[in-house]
């Protein structure tokens, strides 16, 4: 693919060395010169000194033939008016990172289609879904958000004294839009019909909008027990703790941050109500004694310094806290102490580079299907409908999907959400599907021909 990307600071860097590795032709646009010379040492790809809002620069690095536009500096101006102009230019798709705030006002009004953007992402929401989705799920087999956060797929082994074994998936009185993809059963998998009857030991490929699919997980235990309230501590009250707290509210928690800077407690108590903002320092193992951190179920460090993240998680679990996610810019660090961090009583760490670029991945492909995820014996794939396809226009019912597929998830400019059978398929739409090998290719032939 042809790809441009404005801003070389930690996401554009982490993003642009990711693609020139997987050779695309890549043309990076840095307005600092001197941050300009030091990516050129270390990348195979064309460095550009110049304004990435400016038309100029924009046409000498070949937007008119870009098939991927990406804004990643730390300015929503000039992110979004860079993407703006590059897709009136020429550029096939525009991505723009955007400050959290920006993507709270999409409430009100809808930037990308007002400016003429693709896709608006903020990497701190980005972080907040994923330290979000192992806050609800610390013990599944597997949790995958999709759908720009809007669908969560998630694995769990049916218990045997759960009261839906032996019931038929038509008898089964799902939430709406929650619904089993595959079931394996020792060595068979099978993608389910509404006929299928559940047994104990079945590991379900479970789907949906993530807090109906929270709260219907209770029912495939054994146990009827009440669910108790999460204590969650969240060290740390700029923007990733803030998108954090936000991303918890359909949880059933009590949260608190710890906040150093006093003007930000108050401009947090302002904005968040359920929420309980301490002044206080979680470095001190004083105040977290003081604050009683060993009796909480989660301790989550998201400051903007990786060492105060781990060491305080580090604290935190040697006074008790059940589990602890630390924040690692770093992606490759993330990756080393999610790996070895369990001895240490780290649940998993979490890098906005390494979400930003796993979100991002979706648009980077010259095929017609993106692969997202194996499991056994399926695969969850993304591809968009292009203009060939002869599903456009009709609803999800009507269309004759190929057997061994399931529909997951789909997305449109707006939002993404588990189809029902009435929603309508337009172009440019995403599909998300749960498929066997022999039934890919049946599945690509509709969406993608």
């Amino acid at each position: 693919m042809n790809i441009i990307i404005v801003g070389t600071g930690e996401i554009g860097t982490h993003i642009a060395l990711s693609l020139a590795a997987e050779s695309h032709a890549i043309v990076v646009i840095e307005s600092d010169e001197v941050v300009a010379k030091l990516l050129d040492s270390r990348i195979d790809a064309r460095v550009l000194v110049g304004d990435g809002t400016s038309i100029t620069t924009l046409i000498e690095a070949g937007v008119g033939d870009c098939d991927l536009f990406l804004t990643l500096t730390s300015d929503n101006n000039i992110n979004i008016v860079s993407a703006s102009i590059a897709k009136r230019l020429g550029a096939k798709k525009t991505i723009c990172r955007v400050h959290p705030g920006i993507q709270r006002e999409s409430l009100f009004l809808d930037y990308g289609e007002h400016f003429g953007i693709d896709y608006l992402f903020s990497p701190e929401r980005l972080a907040a879904v994923e330290l979000g989705k192992h806050v609800r799920n610390p013990t599944s087999s597997m949790v995958e958000e999709i759908a720009r956060g809007f669908v969560e797929i998630q694995q769990i082994t049916l218990a045997s004294g759960s009261r839906l074994c032996g019931l038929s998936l038509k008898e089964i009185d799902f939430p709406p839009r929650v619904r089993v993809g595959a079931i394996n059963r020792g060595s068979q998998l099978i993608v389910p019909k509404a006929d299928d009857v559940l047994s104990g030991g079945d590991l379900l490929t479970l789907f949906g909008e993530p807090t109906r699919l929270h709260d219907f997980l209770p029912k495939l235990q054994q146990s009827s027990e009440k669910e108790e309230e999460l204590n969650i501590v969240i060290f740390g009250g700029g923007e990733y703790g803030f998108s954090l707290a936000q991303s918890l509210e359909s949880v059933k928690c009590r949260v608190r941050i710890f906040e150093e800077n006093k003007a930000r407690c108050e401009e947090l108590s302002d904005q968040l109500t359920n929420v309980t903002i301490l002044n206080a320092d979680a470095t001190s193992i004083a105040e977290m004694k003081e604050e009683q951190i060993g009796q909480a179920d989660f301790f989550i460090a998201v400051t903007n310094v990786d060492e105060d993240n781990v060491m305080t998680c580090l604290q935190a679990h040697s006074l008790g806290t059940k589990y602890c996610l630390p924040l690692i810019h770093r992606a490759d660090y993330a990756d080393a102490m999610t790996s070895y961090g369990e001895k240490m009583g780290i649940l998993a760490a979490v890098s906005p580079r390494e979400a930003t670029r796993k979100d991002l991945a979706r648009f980077i492909t010259s095929d017609r299907f993106h692969l997202l995820h194996k499991l056994e014996g399926v695969e969850l794939i993304e591809s968009t409908v292009n203009a060939n396809s002869s599903i456009i226009g009709k609803m999800v019912r009507e269309v004759e999907w190929p057997p061994d597929c399931v529909l997951v998830a789909l997305v449109n400019s707006a939002r993404g959400q588990v189809p029902a059978a009435d929603d309508e398929i337009k172009p440019e739409d995403s599909l998300y599907a749960l498929v066997k090998p022999q039934a890919k290719r049946e599945f690509l032939k509709l969406v993608a021909p």
